[in-house]
């Protein structure tokens, strides 16, 4: 999906909003968790569906599906299909975190950029350019981790290195400039670090962010759109427990709809109140 595909559907839905398909099979309704990974790919489609009119993006978690082997990987094709179908114009984002030596990330890239057809992949920057170069293919993105949700991110990311004495992942966010642009690379900016979020626009202004730990992660949607929009919005905020799990019942697709339209609802709010929508 090319940049300016990915604002207009933005703009035209009033929605930044990145579902994350995380399943877990402890937290379905016993109709789906008792016939195993029938039951997951079943969750997995209906909420798609159900979301589908409230976001732009869909970001599967592939540890939840690989921990079922190859029914798994065959269940990533199922949904990666059914979005392609059905769902074309969202964005769809392998949340893989893959990063390694330059032929085996060749082989990551192959596998999920082409042979999974997805838009974009996670990767961790880690290893440095060659292991992050190989993902830059015609027509698909790169989401390097940059500042993480997550509480161990203090220990690496935010240490000062270098001459400049910088945090690290303002280094990490630096060197990427080099290896792609505005138009293939986004980082991964947690929604749990507000302050550090006005510091990234204001280095990366022109890149879109992909903010993850709204919701269950304690981070404020308000305060992140805030910190993080710019005149193109800029970022896709994501949300996997908040909405897909917000109900363990039968009723998860009325609470998952329930969740999700509240969401496209606040950032619509906010993208008025900025100008960026009548």
């Amino acid at each position: 999906m090319k940049l300016q595909s990915l604002i207009q559907q933005i703009l035209q839905k009033r929605s930044y909003l990145c579902v994350g398909i995380d399943p877990d099979e402890k937290l379905l309704p016993n109709s789906l968790s008792s016939i195993g990974i029938a039951g997951i790919e079943k969750f997995c489609l209906s909420i798609i569906d159900a979301t589908a009119p409230f976001c732009v993006a869909f970001k599967p978690n592939f540890a939840f599906f690989e921990a079922f082997g190859a029914d798994g990987f065959g269940l990533l094709e199922i949904i990666s299909g059914h979005i392609r179908k059905k769902h074309p114009h969202h964005f769809l984002i392998a949340d893989a975190k893959r990063g390694d030596i330059g032929n085996t990330s060749a082989r990551y890239a192959e596998a999920i950029l082409t042979k999974l057809n997805f838009d974009a992949i996670t990767v961790s920057p880690y290893m440095g350019e060659d292991s992050v170069k190989p993902f830059f293919l015609e027509g698909k993105w790169v989401i390097l981790l940059m500042l993480t949700s997550n509480k161990g991110s203090e220990n690496f990311q935010k240490l000062s290195v270098g001459m400049s004495g910088e945090p690290l992942y303002v280094e990490v966010g630096r060197n990427a400039m080099q290896w792609g642009n505005t138009e293939n690379l986004m980082f991964v900016t947690g929604a749990t670090h507000p302050d550090e979020l006005k510091k990234i626009r204001q280095l990366f202004r022109d890149y879109f962010l992909l903010i993850p730990g709204v919701g269950a992660q304690g981070g404020s949607l308000l305060e992140v759109s805030q910190s993080a929009l710019n005149e193109s919005v800029g970022i896709l905020v994501n949300s996997s427990r908040g909405i897909i799990h917000s109900s363990s019942a039968e009723d998860y697709l009325e609470q998952a709809v329930l969740a999700s339209s509240m969401m496209q609802k606040e950032m619509e709010e906010i993208m008025r109140s900025k100008g960026l929508v009548q």
